[in-house]
């Protein structure tokens, strides 16, 4: 990529109030970050990048990710919570090896790429040893991607592993995977919150009112007490919590990882979007785990927007004059929002605002293009509502990454696909064979 670059005479979906969307227009690129949006740039000396016919945007920002898994894509599809934790954690993740976690994460990573995330939070709780969480960096390392390592460790003691690899990675690069505060005392939780304070990681928490969990516990509420919550802490799908812990969350400024396919299938509970909303919370969008749900953002979005739009409208009173049709949408949720959710509300909960999720000036160039010429969504007339409405992977033609081009008309760079695909099937069936199990789909765990 040349130091100067201008993707020229896209249409251009900024995420940006300010900048808003050009029917045409044009993004500067100047040693990988956004140096001008307009109409028309002059950039007479740049490298020309030809956006005719594509939709200009910002990169996704997946704020949830178990990418170590990705071996496992897709046998997972008709799991329940329950049955997703005994074959993933109970029968799986005791034979993963550290290569095992290195291909995951490297083909998770470079897929979620390819569908256009460019940046990733990987939640890794493959942290049986060290050399686990080693091999998962690395492979974040080598795929070109802007990632997010949030160690989940496991164990009585974290603190020296937590430390060990925080020397190791930038400051805005590590997150700490809290182990409560559901399945630990909240002593425990209060313990890594505060290594997590000294260290200056920010915090992701799973956490949901749903089936799986122990019942009768508060787990939001006892955190807010012991003013264990702030701006720096995700949490990870909160279905079913209850209002004022809700009110908790938007009181003390949380985020908020909504992974709306992965809710609604394992039975976890309806995504909380509208009600994060509604407390002033924006939140944002996760895959979670690819043995249950595809790996890319377009079908995330559409899920989020299909279920709450479903949600607002069976909850609006259709008497007093009010037809069905008059109901739906009426004051809810909008495809503008849901792109923001993916993009800037996504690189918020990461703490990484100031550098992406909008075509800001200033900040990284992290863009995708995506072919508004393809058969199926031509013709474009709302860019936004296209996105969320009929966005796939196949549209993604172009991804850059701080200026530089990591995909390019329709195939990813430097990537051997082969080598990788055939290297994660070998560790796949090395893995199935240890642990006893099929790959095919006819595995079906027993609940305990």
């Amino acid at each position: 990529m040349a130091m100067r670059t201008v993707v020229r005479g896209g249409m251009v979906v900024s995420v940006d109030p300010d900048i808003g969307d050009l029917p045409r227009g044009d993004v500067l690129i100047e040693d990988g970050r956004i140096a001008a949006v307009g109409v028309t740039v002059d950039a007479a000396d740049a490298e020309v990048v030809d956006a005719t016919g594509k939709i200009v945007m910002p990169g996704f920002v997946d704020t949830h990710r178990h990418t170590w898994q990705t071996a496992f894509r897709g046998i997972g599809a008709g799991w329940t919570f329950e049955q997703y934790h005994v074959a993933v954690h109970g029968t799986l993740r005791p034979h993963y090896r550290p290569e095992d976690v290195y291909l995951g994460n490297l083909l998770g990573r470079i897929e979620a790429l390819s569908s256009g995330v460019t940046t990733m939070l990987d939640w890794f709780h493959c942290s049986d040893r060290p050399e686990n969480a080693d091999a998962a960096i690395q492979a974040l390392r080598e795929a070109p991607g802007r990632s997010v390592f949030c160690y989940g460790a496991i164990g009585p003691d974290i603190t020296p592993e937590i430390t060990r690899v925080r020397a190791q990675l930038p400051d805005d690069g590590m997150a700490l995977g809290l182990r409560g505060p559901q399945l630990s005392t909240m002593d425990e939780t209060a313990a890594d919150v505060a290594l997590a304070r000294e260290l200056g990681l920010r915090v992701s928490v799973h956490v949901h009112g749903g089936t799986g969990w122990p019942s009768g516990r508060r787990p939001v509420a006892d955190m807010y007490e012991r003013g264990l919550l702030d701006d720096r802490t995700t949490f990870v799908h909160g279905n079913g919590l209850s209002d004022d812990q809700v009110a908790m969350l938007a009181d003390a400024g949380c985020s908020v990882s909504i992974s709306p396919d992965v809710e609604l299938k394992m039975g976890i509970g309806w995504p909380e979007t509208g009600r994060m909303l509604a407390a002033g919370i924006r939140p944002s969008l996760s895959i979670d785990d690819c043995p249950s749900a595809g790996g890319d953002m377009f079908a995330t979005m559409r899920t989020a927007f299909a279920v709450q739009r479903g949600l607002d409208s069976g909850h609006t009173p259709v008497d007093g004059g009010l037809t069905a049709r008059d109901a739906v949408g009426r004051g809810t949720l909008t495809t503008r929002d849901v792109v923001s959710f993916a993009t800037v509300d996504g690189a918020r909960a990461c703490g990484l605002e100031a550098k992406t999720g909008s075509i800001t000036v200033g900040k990284d160039a992290d863009l995708i293009l995506l072919d508004a010429e393809d058969p199926s969504v031509f013709p474009v007339g709302d860019p936004v509502g296209t996105i969320v409405a009929a966005g796939h992977p196949g549209l993604v033609d172009s991804v850059f990454v701080a200026g530089r081009a990591v995909k390019r008309d329709g195939r990813l760079l430097g990537v051997d696909l082969p080598a990788l695909r055939a290297r994660l099937l070998e560790s796949r069936e090395r893995i199935a064979a240890a642990a006893g199990v099929p790959v095919d789909g006819s595995w079906v765990p027993e609940a305990r």
